[in-house]
């Protein structure tokens, strides 16, 4: 049995709209979404001794999310994850996206899909969102019609992921979440066990572009690199796909995230894994973190997930319950295309056109060990 509340979450600046929250509740999971940006600002699941806790990083009110925060919670659209130099071509005509994370554009640009409000309908079990995204916005071609969908299931959280677009334009979304298994506001995630079901991960240059022929054709004698280089199937390309085995990347068998990153001398990860491809339902990654018994798995339907260790997390802002968020204080599983698809030809397809529908399905598992 799943009960589904409505509340007013609070009022953007200007009269721009009442951002409302909608409390979804079943036995074992209870989660907190609001219209603007469909953020998840709370998700509570008990411990082992059947304490809950709140396991997601975030603001008790709406002025936490106004601020530049680093997407706690949002979906984020048009296109999640870096597109190289923010620019694509499509059918000849090249595309300008903004710049908003060093040479490249982050998560749909300035205002992405996080930095709006959001049209809701209560459902039984859940709540839908859904919005227009006219041509044009952040440099996108054509407009498109969106539908997310947040549904409770036992212990459960589904997300539902739909669009339509009038012309072709690359459509990647995902939700944003940084999880703390201990409960958010506990200093960091070391004690977290985590497992990814990958035989292949994305390297990553200084920008956090996906690399590959570059870089490869700098270990190539001169004389291969112009051959290489007019090959069909390597014009312009860019994205390396690299086995995990024998890496800091293969995390197969659960692998304690502390020990980890000090064994490998790892900053952290924020770093696409490539699932196997198909748009069937499959296991995608576990954290367990046993103080509290605590378990997440997730599955989706897309064909990869961005691993993310809070990096970029430096303790400046302030959270629910007076929390402070320093580096490495939580972990996000963003399920969705791989960085910079619309570059790489080779990398999954990432163009919706008109008449298609995209239609992906993310679900987060909660359970005691």
């Amino acid at each position: 049995m799943v009960s589904v509340t409505r509340a007013v979450f609070g009022d953007l600046p200007l009269g721009a709209g009442t951002v409302e929250k909608f409390q979804l509740q079943s036995d074992q999971l209870r989660v907190d979404i609001i219209s603007w940006g469909c953020t998840i600002t709370a998700l509570e699941v008990k411990d082992r001794q059947g304490r809950a806790s709140d396991l997601v990083l975030g603001f008790a009110e709406l002025e936490g999310y106004l601020q530049k925060q680093p997407y706690f919670g949002a979906v984020v659209g048009r296109v999640a994850n870096r597109i190289a130099k923010g620019t694509f071509t499509l059918d000849g005509k090249e595309y300008q996206l903004a710049i908003n994370n060093g040479p490249n554009s982050l998560h749909g640009g300035v205002r992405g899909f996080d930095k709006v409000l959001w049209t809701p309908q209560v459902l039984s079990n859940g709540v839908e969102f859904s919005r227009v995204s006219p041509d044009g916005e952040e440099g996108y071609p054509g407009e498109l019609k969106v539908w997310v969908t947040y549904t409770l299931d036992g212990g459960e959280l589904v997300i539902n992921y739909r669009a339509q677009a009038s012309q072709t334009t690359p459509v990647n979304l995902t939700n944003h979440s940084y999880f703390n298994l201990a409960g958010q506001g506990s200093p960091n995630i070391y004690d977290h066990e985590v497992t990814i079901e990958a035989d292949a991960f994305l390297p990553v240059d200084e920008t956090l572009i996906p690399t590959g022929l570059d870089r490869g054709l700098a270990l190539v004698p001169t004389w291969c690199v112009t051959i290489l280089r007019g090959h069909p199937f390597l014009k312009g390309m860019r994205g390396e796909v690299a086995p995990v085995q024998g890496t800091a990347f293969d995390l197969r068998k659960p692998v304690e995230l502390g020990k980890h990153l000090q064994e490998f001398h790892m900053n952290g990860f924020d770093h696409n894994f490539c699932l196997k491809g198909s748009k069937e339902k499959r296991f995608c990654a576990r954290v367990h973190h046993a103080g509290s018994g605590r378990v997440l798995e997730v599955y989706t339907t897309q064909p990869g997930v961005q691993f993310y260790t809070g990096n970029f997390l430096d303790g400046t802002l302030k959270g629910k319950r007076g929390a402070v968020y320093p580096k490495h204080s939580g972990f996000c599983l963003e399920t969705q295309n791989w960085p910079d698809a619309v570059n790489q030809p080779h990398f999954p397809p990432v163009l919706l056109k008109p008449g298609e529908e995209y239609d992906h399905t993310t679900w987060f598992k909660f359970s005691v060990a």
